[in-house]
């Protein structure tokens, strides 16, 4: 063989080649596994900012129940979510979550403090890693490190037994885990490994297991928002569009107005915690027409923000995605992070970066002051914002400088922000705006390149959904940018639109029919090598026989649609006929044409062992593998069968482990 490695060659492994001709079965009954019956459906939103879950029972699926109100909640933000904070104790045990979690953090003594490790805002890092494992860490306030995979199952551990919890109380018995069928969100955009990871995450915390994987739904964020916004009905939305002036006033006057109705509205109902969804499709629907069509879903949250494009198909109103996710991180975070800037402007990013470490609980402080002001930021605000600065901020300052806080202020030559005797920072309106305008610029920029896009045309409605959508400042650009083109329209408790949709999702799973793959996926093979068309470098002999390796033999394409469920099917053969072990790899990429499983971006995800020792010796002297891909829910499954025997084996699509 030649000096050049291959990972045919080097496995010492004959390989297998395609039977031709190539035929692709679909068959959509290959699954008859038995349906579950689950007693309740509970969701979990576990977002970058806030997490929170709701439940509805499968016999009683028009009521959605939001979790219980939860101790603690900050000035000038209600809502039904908690903080996705997580405490852990000096020992690295799970202390507390949420409100909890950042309260006790807040009232440790210092000294203390920096023994305990406190997490905040880390789903990010699901996204940001490039190369996730289950190996992966994540870095608490006070710079220790922590496996990313603890830190989640602790979260989702948390959230399994809040919600058990308040299931037994309801009813008065205790309430199994058998009985709950799990369903948690993520965003559109992630990267295969990511959304695996969150799976590894939930059999460690106990929701799911490998061999119960139906137990767990992994749904997309965008996804339960559009099956939420398709049950909408008129009374609970808000149509930016419909704003047109009335009597003089502008459609900004109103923007606030009808989102300060619905909040009241939200309030009188909070009370109850109990959302009825009605069995119907909502009447904006009726305009739209069956197969020309489209919306769009923008989901805003505090770290990404996630753009899909959906159809209906009626008359059961099953969706089909038209275009894949796209999105960026581009959410309410951004906001946060131009506050830091402008306060290392004003103070120094040598003191900021001091004072995150040493007052950690301070810092956090000093975010939530800002989090409530940042809130009410609005296009045509006029009156100036204060913001709260902690005294431990004023007193480390004029340690660290040996000047007070308002000498930095007059000294600094930032224009909007004043300091105001009461101890707080005055921003006026246009220096809010402006820590809002990168993010909201880059999220009206992505929605433009998305409505250039051929297969976007003929969209009737855009849906602002996720805690950002509550800005008005976004309302407001969104509307400026695409009014003329869609109508854009809020669902009313628009922080609460995926987890309704997401509950949704667990008692119909069947409801979303059509994805865009996010990747091409392959096995490699050997064939029959032929001079000219093949490189010289890939040529083997084996046997007599000229085979070209590392073949990449395609199953589906990125961007390809496919219906859940789907199965692609392919016939091989073992290279070499007296073959026992046969191994089959399954390969991916985020190109379209792949020739070889050795270029670039190509990367290995899985492998089907079939070891046919001890079966039969009477084989026909050609043994049909056939090989099956189930493209479904975020998971992909992988089978290999050997005809005669009817052997089989299986494999889940693995991205995290090779």
């Amino acid at each position: 063989t030649s000096a050049y490695s291959s990972p045919a060659k080097s496995l010492g492994d004959p390989g297998i080649t395609p039977l031709s001709p190539s035929h692709i079965a679909k068959d959509s009954d290959a699954d008859d596994a038995v349906e579950q019956l689950f007693l309740v459906v509970v969701a979990i939103d576990f977002g970058t900012t806030s997490s929170g879950y709701a439940y509805s029972f499968t016999k009683e699926p028009e009521c959605i129940h939001v979790m219980r109100r939860w101790e603690g909640g900050d000035p000038g933000v209600s809502n039904q979510k908690t903080p996705t904070t997580i405490l852990l104790t000096p020992e690295r045990k799970f202390h507390s979550f949420g409100y909890a979690a950042r309260d006790f953090y807040h009232d440790l003594d210092p000294t203390e403090s920096k023994h305990w490790l406190y997490f905040e805002k880390f789903k990010m890092k699901l996204h940001t890693t490039s190369n996730l494992t289950m190996e992966t860490d994540l870095t608490a306030a006070n710079g220790k490190k922590v496996k990313a995979l603890e830190i989640f199952a602790y979260a989702l551990q948390f959230f399994k037994e809040q919600a058990l919890k308040e299931l037994s109380d309801q009813g008065g018995s205790d309430f199994e885990n058998t009985e709950v069928r799990w369903v948690i969100t993520v965003p559109a955009i992630w990267k295969q490994p990511a959304k695996q990871f969150m799976r590894q995450a939930a059999y460690k915390a106990g929701m799911a297991s490998p061999e119960n994987p139906e137990q767990l739904i992994i749904a997309l964020e965008p996804e339960a928002a559009s099956i939420y916004c398709r049950k909408l009905r008129l009374h609970q939305m808000i149509d930016l569009s419909s704003r047109a002036p009335v009597n003089g006033y502008s459609p900004s006057d109103t923007i606030g107005t009808g989102f300060t109705q619905a909040k009241e509205h939200v309030r009188r109902n909070r009370q109850s915690r109990t959302f009825l969804v009605e069995n119907v499709i909502g009447e904006i629907w009726s305009e739209l027409e069956e197969g020309s069509d489209r919306y769009i879903v923008v989901d805003s949250g505090g770290g990404t923000v996630d753009i899909t494009v959906h159809q209906i198909r009626l008359p059961e109103g099953h969706l089909k995605e038209l275009y894949k996710a796209t999105g960026g991180p581009y959410g309410s975070l951004g906001v946060d992070y131009e506050f830091e800037k402008l306060l290392c402007k004003i103070f120094g990013e040598d003191f900021i970066e001091q004072f995150k470490i040493k007052r950690p609980a301070a810092w956090v402080d000093l975010m939530i002051a800002f989090e409530s002001r940042k809130r009410a930021a609005a296009p045509d605000r006029t009156n100036p914002l204060n913001i709260t600065l902690p005294f431990s901020f004023i007193d480390y300052y004029k340690k660290f400088r040996g000047h007070s806080v308002e000498h930095a202020l007059r000294k600094s030559n930032v224009d909007f922000v004043k300091w105001s005797s009461q101890g707080m920072l005055r921003m006026s309106p246009d220096a809010m705006n402006a820590l809002f305008k990168p993010t909201i610029d880059q999220i009206v920029q992505h929605l433009g390149d998305v409505f250039d896009k051929p297969e976007v045309t003929n969209v009737k409605f855009l849906f602002l959904v996720g805690g950002f959508a509550e800005s008005p400042l976004l309302q407001q650009a969104v509307q400026s940018a695409f009014g003329s083109r869609c109508r854009v329209i809020i669902p009313q408790d628009v922080g609460l639109t995926i987890l309704k949709g997401a509950v949704l999702f667990g008692l119909d799973p069947a409801v979303i029919k059509v994805r865009r793959s996010p990747l091409t996926y392959g096995v490699g093979v050997l064939n029959r090598f032929v001079e000219g068309k093949h490189p010289p470098e890939k040529l083997l002999v084996k046997d007599g026989t000229r085979w070209c390796t590392d073949v990449f033999d395609k199953f589906i394409s990125a961007d390809q649609s496919v219906a859940l469920g789907e199965t692609v099917t392919r016939s091989y053969t073992p290279a070499k006929p007296s073959q026992l072990v046969i191994v089959i790899n399954i390969y991916s990429s985020e190109q379209d044409n792949v020739g070889f499983i050795t270029e670039p971006g190509v990367k290995k995800c899985g492998t089907l062992r079939l070891d046919l020792t001890g079966t039969d010796a009477s084989v026909p002297n050609r043994r049909e593998i056939k090989t099956l891909m189930q493209f479904g829910d975020t998971e992909i499954k992988a089978i290999a069968i050997d005809v005669a025997t009817s052997k089989s084996v299986k494999v889940g699509i693995d991205f995290l482990n090779y």
